[in-house]
């Protein structure tokens, strides 16, 4: 049985998976990295972790993890997988989770495609049709976004905005400006391939950007563990 683990700012997310189909799907704050939780009878004889935590978090699990098995690998980046070629002018500075993540795509959609990561930051990435990650951007998240104005100015609260095409209060013309910056960034991305390329959307914020965005979406909440499994299977 393997175990796969994303460990990012906010959350950790983990699942298990028993060479034929996922077994489970679990998720816990960062700060309780030291109490994963795994279902009865289930004891991973392997374990890959992707990580864009804190070195006090990526502790915590490895002590936790080294109690029931030796296999631990940390995934990173590199310049081919799976028929994905990597061109990031140096594939090891790419982020693990971005790579992971765009793996599971291509895997996917065998195409064109944005993939979106809309969680504490909000990555935006493109991959070509012919099987090529080219890039992407990190901007801060919506809840980042929302909080940083909350912080950084005297008038304006941290306060539980709607969307709306035209904000009329000020709670909803901060959540609103936030979001739309979040799709304008998305986007502009998008304008560098076929405007029916799929956007593949992940993160604690999909919610509030799966129905604004335009063109085809798909929700793929579990799409780093999913590279992470395609990466293992890819190097057997």
């Amino acid at each position: 049985m393997d175990l796969f683990i994303d460990a990012g700012n906010t959350r950790i997310k983990y699942a298990g998976h028993d060479g034929s189909d996922w077994l489970f799907h679990e998720a816990v704050p960062s700060e309780a990295a030291a109490a994963l939780i795994f279902p009865p009878r289930f004891t991973p004889q392997r374990v890959v972790i992707v990580s864009v935590a804190s070195a006090a978090v990526n502790a915590s699990i490895a002590q936790q993890l080294a109690e029931c098995t030796s296999h631990i690998a940390w995934f990173r980046s590199t310049a081919e997988c799976g028929g994905l070629r990597n061109a990031y002018a140096n594939p090891l500075q790419l982020g693990p989770d971005r790579w992971a993540a765009a793996i599971a795509a291509w895997q996917r959609v065998r195409g064109a495609c944005v993939v979106v990561g809309a969680g504490t930051a909000t990555t935006i990435d493109l991959i070509t049709h012919e099987g090529v990650f080219a890039g992407g951007c990190i901007v801060p998240g919506l809840e980042m976004m929302r909080r940083s104005l909350a912080s950084g100015t005297a008038a304006l609260p941290l306060a539980t905005g709607h969307y709306e095409a035209l904000p009329r209060n000020t709670a909803d013309a901060i959540f609103s400006g936030c979001l739309n910056a979040q799709l304008g960034a998305i986007e502009r991305m998008r304008k560098h391939v076929q405007a029916d390329a799929p956007v593949l959307l992940a993160g604690g914020a999909t919610e509030a950007l799966i129905g604004e965005i335009t063109g085809p979406v798909e929700l793929t909440p579990h799409l780093v563990l999913e590279g992470l499994r395609y990466a293992v299977s890819d190097n057997r």
